[in-house]
């Protein structure tokens, strides 16, 4: 027990109730339907640290499991922050691997096979053994579908019938992938390797046939906690019905709606029948959503609530036996946020036009204080992100990929941390607010420069990685202060390198809507919302649908202040329109209805083909509130005129000695800090205070360009400001 009986207290201190259900819920079989941004891991992290605090947990006897290393670094860090040490917060992959080195030699014999990260030149090879030949596009289609196979149990002669039904590979069958699939295996065997998913199934064979080891692991292990449950494969679902043993002290944590990796084999199956698994079941339910706006998370709800029984596969023995009629009822999240701007909705006329509006939406919020890290494009297909790429490079906005090579595996990463390493060697002296600039001078050889390159492509991404580090340096040796030397940042590289902890990237995120999972920015831009892409164009069951709902549905609950939803009508400038907007958007979009009228009568929607705006030729219509001016009742265009409700060419009806006042402070404000007046506010912003005249934090936050960072800084001083009152 602790020696501090008020520790316990305190952990749960902050907690709604739902949460401190959860974390207070610490014996038998415990299932938390957490809905996005509704905190689960704030309440699962609670329950362990709570756990080991009443002594009701060994915490070198718990194992938590994630999806992905960052959400594994991400949990311990949360740990370590409630004083609880001990706990193995790991992938289902990591901690398989541990167990696997161990026992080794012990079940086996002799050193561990060679773990392959890629399985695209096996495939090759296996692919020049039978006499066949393919291109490396392909060939990773075929990886994912014997990943896929592997992971729902399946062996090269079960796979055929298993598949039925499946998308294949271009350019392949069936029995051509089973055939594939052998000649894979078989390559690994020659070389003495084993990939990923042969780590889950060799710990699986080990449990099942080795007694002593598995009482072994189960001495280990008593407590399981499994983050994003709906993601379980069956492979993975065996292995911890083998660590448990029959014992039931495992919580599992899931939403059925963020399901969006059925492809790879993952199902929610388990989670909704985990009250059939386990019958003394204590379900708790998450809705209390604090990320999103409640304008944005009534947008998820009503997304959802067009489709609110969801198809699901049912696995038989062994892997996905087909549909089956299984329904689901998604939660319905509420926001505990303050109100926000409604979500945007633009129609473009093509591609570079989507791009070129979203650039300058993108220019706006930079002007308004968001910052670019909170900012992100998601689209459905990597192929998607060229035209972002170009859009933003010539606006100079900066950006970074996400979803491809990971960041520490990236060559000038791996090169800038080996310089820094010699340089920490001979730079004894260097320490504190120095650090930063010895980064710049020994990352100027890998080709960093202070202002960011203007091409895009590959050089502005590595220009962005090694900005990462800069950026790093500079954020550890202000929170460190005078001690932080050049070996403690490669010490930190070297952490976060081992856990892929990669540093935030100042730069806009692009992104595909599938990496996006389990993040989240100030402002979301979801694009090419049209019919082929969202829905997709294979998607063709009722299953394949509802998972491109799904998968909207995670897009839409990244943004938590604001959210733009873009389509457009052709792929081409100049190209004819033939797209159509995605049939999602029919019970989203307030003009949806008026839309389909307008093309029934063969008339242009504003905003559409041929129309001009601020991304160019065809720009989108931004759509927001107020629409028209409050003065003279004109439509308004520009986001400077929404912002303060009224035409820039319109008296203004606002105080003006107040404007001067507010002004005046921001000067003052900005110059103390060391930064553009616009970064405090934009005159825009200044206008809308001035005409709304706020008298509660609430009020202010409501205009736009007031974001909850803002108001934190400046709000006090701003509605002193307001409310006649002389500030400090």
């Amino acid at each position: 027990m602790t020696d501090h009986p008020d520790i316990a207290t305190d952990i749960l201190a902050g907690l709604d109730a739902e949460q401190r259900q959860a974390a207070t819920t610490l014996n038998g079989p415990l299932c938390i339907l957490a809905g996005a941004g509704t905190g689960k891991t704030r309440a699962i992290t609670h329950r362990i640290a709570h756990g080991v605090q009443t002594g009701v947990y060994d915490p070198h006897r718990t194992l938590a499991l994630t999806f992905t290393a960052r959400a594994a670094a991400e949990m311990r860090t949360r740990l370590r922050d409630l004083g609880t040490h001990g706990v193995q917060a790991r992938t289902f992959h990591s901690a398989a691997l541990r167990q696997l080195q161990y026992f080794w030699p012990q079940a086996v014999g002799g050193a561990v096979p060679e773990l392959v990260d890629h399985k695209v030149n096996m495939l090759a090879e296996a692919a020049r053994r039978l006499r066949t030949t393919t291109d490396r596009a392909a060939l990773r289609d075929l990886a994912g579908e014997i990943e896929w196979a592997k992971v729902s149990m399946r062996t090269p002669d079960s796979y055929a019938a298993a598949a039925a039904g499946r998308e294949m590979p271009t350019g392949w069958d069936a029995n051509g992938v089973a055939r594939l699939f052998q000649g894979y295996e078989d390559v690994k065997t020659d070389r003495n390797l084993i990939d990923f998913e042969d780590v889950l199934l060799i710990m699986v064979g080990i449990l099942e046939t080795e007694p002593k080891i598995a009482a072994q692991v189960r001495d280990q292990y008593r407590v399981f906690i499994v983050d994003e449950y709906q993601d379980v494969s069956p492979l993975q679902h065996r292995l911890l019905d083998l660590w448990l043993g029959g014992r039931n002290e495992l919580c599992v944590v899931g939403d059925a709606s963020q399901t969006i990796y059925s492809f790879t084999g993952a199902t929610s199956r388990f989670l909704l029948d985990f009250r059939q698994e386990h019958p003394d079941t204590t379900m708790v339910k998450l809705v209390r959503d604090y990320r999103s706006t409640p304008e944005i998370v009534d947008l998820a709800n009503r997304l959802l609530s067009e489709r609110t029984r969801q198809r699901v596969p049912v696995p038989g023995p062994g892997g996905v036996r087909g549909p089956m009629p299984r329904w689901a009822e998604p939660l319905e999240l509420v926001s505990q946020r303050d109100h926000g701007p409604a979500p945007v909705f633009a129609e473009c006329s093509d591609d570079e036009a989507e791009a070129g509006w979203i650039a300058a939406q993108v220019k706006q919020l930079l002007d308004e204080g968001i910052q670019a890290a909170e900012i992100a494009v998601l689209f459905r297909t990597n192929g998607q992100s060229q035209a972002f790429e170009s859009a933003f490079a010539a606006a100079g906005i900066g950006y970074q990929l996400r979803g491809g090579e990971r960041f520490f595996s990236r060559r000038e990463i791996r090169d800038g941390i080996l310089q820094l390493r010699a340089a920490a060697r001979s730079a004894q002296d260097v320490s504190g607010d120095e650090v930063p600039g010895r980064v710049k001078d020994v990352l100027a050889s890998l080709g960093y420069t202070e202002a960011a390159p203007q091409a895009s492509g590959a050089t502005r991404e590595k220009w962005e990685s090694l900005n990462a580090l800069v950026a790093l340096s500079e954020e550890l040796a202000t929170t460190r202060g005078d001690q932080f030397t050049l070996t403690d940042l490669v010490a930190e590289l070297d952490e976060r390198a081992a856990s892929q902890h990669a540093p935030t990237v100042q730069g806009v995120t692009l992104a595909s809507l599938h990496s996006a999972k389990g993040l989240e920015w100030d402002a979301v831009f979801l694009v090419g919302l049209s019919e082929g892409l969202m829905p997709i164009s294979f998607a063709d069951t009722q299953e394949d649908i509802d998972e491109e709902r799904r998968l909207l549905y995670v897009g839409i609950t990244r943004a938590r202040l604001r959210l733009f939803l873009t389509w457009t009508l052709s792929r081409g400038t100049g190209g004819r329109s033939t797209r159509k907007p995605s049939r999602f958007l029919d019970s989203l979009d307030p003009e949806a209805d008026s839309r389909h009228g307008a093309q029934s009568q063969g008339r242009r929607r504003p905003g559409a083909a041929g129309a001009s705006g601020p991304g160019g030729r065809g720009s989108g219509r931004k759509r927001a509130q107020p629409a028209h001016c409050r003065s003279c009742g004109v439509l308004l265009e520009t986001g400077a005129e929404r912002k303060t409700g009224r035409c820039l060419d319109c008296p203004p009806t606002y105080d003006e000695g107040l404007f001067e006042n507010l002004k005046a402070w921001r000067l003052s404000t900005s110059q103390a800090a060391s930064m553009p007046a616009f970064v405090v506010f934009t005159d825009a912003t200044l206008v809308a205070i001035a005409e709304a005249e706020p008298k509660t934090p609430a009020e202010l936050l409501r205009i736009a360009g007031v974001g909850k960072s803002k108001l934190e800084k400046y709000g006090e001083d701003v509605l002193e400001l307001v409310n006649g009152t002389p500030t400090a």
